[in-house]
């Protein structure tokens, strides 16, 4: 199993035997564009059997996206709505409407649940958005190998169970940014964390037992919408070498062997 890095948070996960999965695959999300030059996304090099999301932010769920990868009646792998008023769904009422909209062969997952897409098994695992909308992240087993996707979880208690339930884990794909966020909608604003911190994520890697960390969902400062800590590769380095932990840092378009 191969995985290639698409962007921001997206990955392409590509089995030995040909078949492929893309997870939170976007092509465009203006935070990022304002901070990135040209080539901060890039293309799945084949189409991809299922578009699997962690949660329905525009810059995680990009049904344009998707039906470029997975063609226009592809098969989504989804969490559950986030049942809101209006107000409260405001990061996510967009790409519901998308995905309503689409012909896509769209399946609500639920946490634990297994799903067989050979030669994928996949497993939705529990996960806690720092913004309070619902999402779930991904165990994807193939040729013998896992790789876990965080989306853009904080730090939560399901960690051993992950590891316990759907381990080991050879690669985990983590966010590392520790964004702080102040939107209207979310007031007052809190000053902790809304995503994994670097220190985090390399405890995070450790509780699951994987031994090579790709970060993910990093390179984003718009204060004061949006604010993330500084140096954070480096200080995932540093704190991932005190675990044995190596860490796999990947410019869109670059991949790296599950071994």
């Amino acid at each position: 199993m191969k995985i290639r890095r698409l962007g921001w948070a997206g990955i392409e996960v590509l089995s030995a035997d040909g078949p492929s999965l893309v997870v939170d695959f976007v092509q465009d999300f203006f935070l990022l564009s304002a901070t990135r030059p040209p080539g901060a996304f890039v293309e799945p090099i084949q189409p991809a059997a299922a578009a699997l999301v962690t949660h329905l932010h525009e810059d995680h769920t990009d049904v344009t996206a998707i039906q470029s990868a997975v063609g226009s009646t592809g098969l989504v792998l989804r969490p559950e709505p986030f049942t809101a008023a209006d107000e409260e769904a405001a990061f996510t009422e967009v790409a519901e409407a998308d995905l309503l909209a689409s012909g896509l062969n769209v399946r609500v997952v639920a946490d634990w649940e297994r799903i067989q897409l050979p030669p994928f098994t996949i497993i939705a695992t529990p996960s806690v958005d720092g913004l309070g909308d619902r999402q779930v992240n991904w165990v994807i087993e193939a040729d013998g190998k896992r790789v876990f996707h965080g989306g853009d979880t904080i730090f939560h208690g399901h960690w051993w169970l992950i590891a316990r339930r759907a381990g080991p884990i050879d690669v985990a794909v983590l966010p590392i940014n520790g964004a702080v966020v102040n939107v209207p909608h979310l007031q007052p604003a809190s000053p902790l964390p809304a995503v994994l911190t670097p220190e985090q994520a390399a405890q995070a890697a450790a509780i699951l037992g994987a031994k090579t960390v790709v970060p993910i969902h990093f390179g984003v400062h718009q204060p004061p919408v949006y604010v993330e800590e500084s140096n954070a590769v480096d200080r995932l380095v540093e704190a991932a070498a005190g675990l044995a932990i190596h860490v796999a840092p990947l410019a869109p378009g670059d991949g790296i062997d599950v071994a």
